[in-house]
């Protein structure tokens, strides 16, 4: 299987929010996570909400390109155990169809560049603009 890694063109922020009423549902980007405990969002940081009460900026994202069946065991796993062992830490998040993961700013390109390494395709040329 031939495995893509995307990059996503943007700065995004890692937050917890008092609650959803202030998110932009319309955002390019825009990831929730909801416990019993907290309210996450991971969106674009243009998009933090204002009633955000806890944020994390700084990070870069990318997406492992195309539609992963669920039987597909351990890319994910892969792909975050690669860059532990660069000792570059994620944050991923996960849709129906497609895994993301961020890096901080300044390991993104250190992140790229080991999964380059590792044989997975980095089109250069094809960056989504957020």
């Amino acid at each position: 299987m031939n495995i893509q890694i995307k990059q996503i063109d943007g700065d995004f922020s890692v937050c917890k929010v008092t609650d959803y009423s202030q998110v932009n549902l319309d955002a390019q980007y825009c990831f929730l996570g909801k416990t019993d405990e907290e309210n996450s969002l991971v969106c674009l940081t243009e998009d933090v909400p204002n009633n955000v009460a806890v944020r994390d900026d700084g990070w870069k994202a990318f997406r492992i390109q195309g539609v992963l069946d669920f039987s597909l065991i351990g890319i994910l796993a892969e792909i975050s155990t690669l860059l532990a062992e660069s000792r570059i830490g994620i944050y991923a998040v996960s849709t129906y169809n497609t895994d993301y993961i961020l890096t901080k700013c300044d390991n993104y390109d250190k992140a790229l560049q080991v999964l380059a390494d590792a044989g997975y395709m980095q089109p250069r040329n094809e960056v989504d603009h957020a």
